[in-house]
């Protein structure tokens, strides 16, 4: 039988807990009791655990023997702001094809009222990448960094920085995830809707790096993400 597995809020030792809302959802929705067994992770650990304690708002764990993590490859997305609905869709599917770190972009096509709201956003993204890690079974979520324009982001390093062009048409994405990749990283920038500007795809590429498409069709943004998160994904666990 497959334990479902949650990510601690707190953990020291042999003892871990879940606490407010992630408490919650296993007290009223899971209706969990005492003695009942889960997989819980931890840091960088992940362990099997024993409810030991429930109440409304905690949750506590006795933490047993390790059990085995994926690894999964370090995969930086650096995602372009858009429709936040559609941009939450994004954030949760493409945690759980196993992404390392999201990267939140201003660019210069995000909507200034997008812009406007992104301090109300952080908590709510973060929350959505924590279940959508434990319902893939991750041993932790990925990072979501502050916001940053794409001058900070061009700085980023990996040894494969490829930023998805709609009017690149030599170059798949498919064909440049290289075997360094999977040792070193990638990063991966996706753009709003409508793309990104002339002015930021020469900007991408005076600072070194490569310009790749998903082939023929246009994709709505966060389409895009999706499935350049998993060619990229899928080709490094194969290399």
């Amino acid at each position: 039988m497959t334990r479902r597995r949650f990510i601690a809020d707190e953990f020291s030792g042999n003892s871990a807990a879940l606490i407010g809302e992630h408490a919650d959802h296993l007290v009223r929705v899971l209706r969990v009791r005492v003695g009942q067994d889960f997989v819980i992770a931890g840091g960088e650990t992940v362990r099997r655990g024993r409810i030991t304690s429930v109440a409304d708002d905690r949750v506590e764990f006795e933490l047993g023997e390790e059990v085995s993590a994926a690894i999964l490859p370090e995969i930086t997305l650096v995602l372009a702001i858009f429709k936040f609905d559609r941009m939450e869709w994004a954030i949760e599917k493409c945690t759980e094809l196993g992404v390392s770190r999201i990267v939140p972009v201003i660019a210069r096509r995000t909507d200034s009222h997008l812009a406007g709201a992104l301090s109300k956003r952080g908590e709510r993204w973060q929350r959505i990448a924590r279940q959508a890690s434990e319902q893939s079974r991750r041993a932790a979520p990925p990072e979501i960094a502050a916001p940053i324009k794409v001058a900070g982001a061009l700085n980023l390093q990996a040894a494969l920085r490829v930023v998805l062009a709609e009017a690149e048409e030599q170059t798949l994405l498919r064909d440049v995830v290289k075997p360094q990749a999977a040792r070193e990283g990638i990063v991966l920038a996706v753009g709003p809707e409508g793309g990104w500007t002339d002015d930021e795809l020469q900007s991408f590429q005076q600072a070194g790096w490569i310009s790749a498409s998903l082939g023929n069709t246009i994709l709505r943004a966060e389409t895009a993400a999706i499935a350049a998160t998993a060619i990229v994904a899928s080709a490094l666990h194969s290399l």
